[in-house]
């Protein structure tokens, strides 16, 4: 058990707007939008990682070895590991087809940031994705007709995260346990990125949702985090999550640096 400030939206008739950031830069936030820090308990979800589950948490952390020796490597990331998310999310899920779409690198040294064009972790609890948001991905990426047949069946987008070149010790993800979430929590808010508009889930404090996380998370360890689920059959849709400052961490620590990998998975 940890303790750290999370950034909630608070109680307001003002919403924010969220501005995507580009590789080496900050995100912004409209500050028309207020938020506060929270101190929160967050579990070590290592002792019962068994328990935690897609479609109840809304998270997962398995072991995955890749077979990629340089994650920043474009060629590796298309000709191996691709192929490896895909894999390891039909079998999590159960999905008849897997369509991996997008690639984030994010760092917690800004001289990483810098040098890699990499983005910041994210820092405000959030979820990526809305109803509307994701339904408009799947047409954004897929040819029309085709998009317009699967979005009509039970669709989810599933975020593969990882540490890579060493382990993720500093800025760590704290992840919501769905089953502790009210909808009232959550609040829909525009994002805009350079080539898009699109829009994502902010969220205000609520005592009563659980966090957990995974503490010094490997390079041969993978979490799954659903981010969206078609599904209203009582599954879990998404779980909130955000990163936070490890409390105290040792000065020889390195900073962390990360991928995530958003992936459709069709049923």
């Amino acid at each position: 058990m940890t303790t750290a400030a999370l950034k909630f939206l608070a109680p307001s008739d003002d919403v924010p707007v969220y501005y995507a950031s580009v590789g080496g830069e900050q995100a912004k936030l409209d500050l028309q939008g207020q938020f506060e820090e929270v101190v929160v308990e967050i579990k070590n979800g290592r002792p019962d990682r068994n328990s935690h589950s897609l479609d109840a948490q809304g998270f997962q952390l398995v072991d995955h070895r890749s077979a990629v020796t340089d994650f920043y490597d474009p060629m590796q990331i298309t000709d191996i590991y691709e192929q490896e998310v895909r894999h390891l999310v039909a079998k999590a899920t159960g999905a008849n087809r897997v369509v991996v779409f997008d690639h984030t690198h994010r760092a917690d040294s800004k001289e990483t940031r810098t040098k890699l064009k990499t983005r910041e972790p994210s820092s405000v609890v959030h979820n990526d994705y809305t109803d509307k948001s994701a339904r408009q991905r799947v047409s954004d990426i897929l040819p029309g007709d085709e998009a317009e047949k699967l979005i009509c069946r039970r669709f989810a987008i599933i975020n593969v995260w990882r540490a890579i070149r060493h382990p993720a010790i500093t800025s760590q993800l704290a992840l919501c346990d769905a089953t502790s979430l009210s909808p009232d929590d959550v609040v829909p808010v525009e994002r805009k990125a350079k080539d898009r508009i699109g829009e994502l889930m902010m969220a205000t404090y609520n005592p009563a949702c659980t966090w957990f996380h995974f503490p010094n998370m490997q390079t041969d360890e993978a979490l799954l985090l659903k981010t969206y689920d078609s599904a209203t059959d009582g599954r879990a849709r998404f779980s909130l999550h955000t990163a936070f400052d490890v409390p105290n961490p040792p000065d020889d620590i390195k900073p962390r640096e990360s991928l995530e990998t958003r992936t459709f998975a069709f049923f």
